[in-house]
């Protein structure tokens, strides 16, 4: 029996993928459920499976096009009759393919305002660039220009793209020219937006992790017994973060037109990094987990965002990040907030190094912190305060234990 594959649904808010690798071609057996082709949207990467066993027939949409949610993305042959593959006789199918890519080439790069938008525009004397467009492509409608007005926010006019610099012809040679990936695209315009739109400051701190690693070297071997997960850094940091979250809330919150969003809940995000980019899981409710818990489901996330298994809800919702240089060897380092947090803790390598105990020189496992924070809603006082009870916490975790 004839089935046409098509683009599922991707999650809240996203609409369109990218083809990325198809991982059969027409004429190839499949298994049911075997992953037929991988779609990258600005958040996840996605396998479409297939949906029994047969073969496909067709590629309708090859790698690289953009494609949006229902759009047919092959055809597919199910059970032993659909073992032969397709005949090469299907061109004719291929001339509406090429017909239905031309519209979307002929839009460019950007959606104009909608005609209600537009019209507004015209009547306040604004430019469509001067508004952040929330429809589909970035298209701006009606109710974005009205909110610009009510907030009296509006975007900066967009800046022309610099021309790449001429490059000799024996080095254009030796180049290699890659797409970027929806997700690369998507991290480098929100690391854009954030240093455009919040006024980011960095305070540093740094924590004598001995305490820590005493504790770790003393119970690991029960805990992991006891749990089936390893004691790891991670976890005591998620509790130090959520203990001075309570203390100082402004860092777990965000700016909403003219308004502060306190949130009285604590959803964690670590960051992880993959092969395809960075992304960043959310533990949801951490302040209601247990050592054990944040710990398996921190392990988790990392297993499932290297194989780009996570789902775009595990992605969403997070109040405040936590960033981890110090397993690629980074010493020092200022984080980029994760918009619209107002927050981001960077934890970095443990080193080894001279401070000064009681009046004696001592080598201690030192390690720098450094919390990135947006100054429009968190003072400097707050900010030193905030970095200086993650201190206190790790340097005496026996505070996390009593909630001290």
């Amino acid at each position: 029996m004839a089935m046409e594959i098509r683009v599922p649904t991707l999650g809240e808010s996203v609409t369109e993928a990218t083809v990325g690798q198809w991982f059969k071609k027409p004429g190839d057996a499949v298994a049911q459920d075997e992953p037929l082709v991988e779609l990258e949207t600005d958040k996840v990467t996605v396998e479409v499976p297939a949906p029994a066993a047969g073969t496909l027939s067709e590629i309708v949409v090859e790698e690289g096009q953009t494609v949006e949610v229902g759009a047919l993305l092959a055809q597919f042959a199910e059970g032993a009759a659909g073992a032969a593959p397709a005949p090469k006789a299907a061109k004719p199918a291929e001339a509406p393919k090429a017909e239905a890519a031309a519209p979307a080439a002929a839009k460019g790069p950007e959606m104009p305002p909608s005609p209600a938008a537009g019209k507004m525009l015209a009547e306040k004397g604004m430019s469509a660039d001067q508004v952040s467009g929330s429809g589909k492509r970035g298209q701006v409608l009606k109710e974005d220009v009205l909110k610009a007005l009510e907030t009296g926010i509006t975007a900066p006019v967009a800046k022309p793209q610099a021309a790449r610099a001429p490059v000799a012809e024996d080095d254009a040679a030796r180049e290699e020219r890659v797409r970027m990936t929806k997700l690369r695209q998507t991290i480098a315009r929100r690391l854009k937006d954030a240093q455009d739109t919040a006024a980011m400051l960095t305070t540093f701190n740094d924590v004598d992790m001995g305490a820590v690693m005493e504790l770790r070297k003393q119970y690991k071997e029960l805990f992991e017994k006891k749990h089936g997960v390893r004691l790891g850094f991670m976890g005591f940091f998620v509790k130090a973060v959520i203990q001075a979250l309570k203390e100082i809330p402004a860092v777990n919150a965000e700016i909403d037109g003219t308004d502060l969003v306190y949130k009285n809940y604590y959803h964690v995000g670590v960051a992880v990094g993959t092969d395809r980019g960075l992304v960043v899981p959310v533990v949801r409710d951490a302040d209601q987990m247990s050592l054990a818990e944040i710990e398996k489901t921190i392990g988790d996330y990392g297993r499932r965002a290297r194989d780009g298994k996570l789902g775009i809800d595990e992605m969403q919702g997070g109040t405040f990040t936590i960033t981890n240089g110090g397993v690629y060897g980074s010493l020092l380092s200022t984080p980029i907030l994760n918009m619209p947090q107002s927050g981001i803790l960077g934890m970095h390598r443990i080193e080894e190094r001279p401070v000064a105990r009681n009046g004696q020189v001592v080598i201690r496992p030192m390690m720098y912190l450094a919390l990135s924070y947006d100054h429009r809603i968190v003072d400097g006082k707050e900010a030193v305060t905030f970095l200086v009870r993650i201190k206190e916490s790790i340097e005496d975790p026996q505070r996390l234990v009593l909630d001290l």
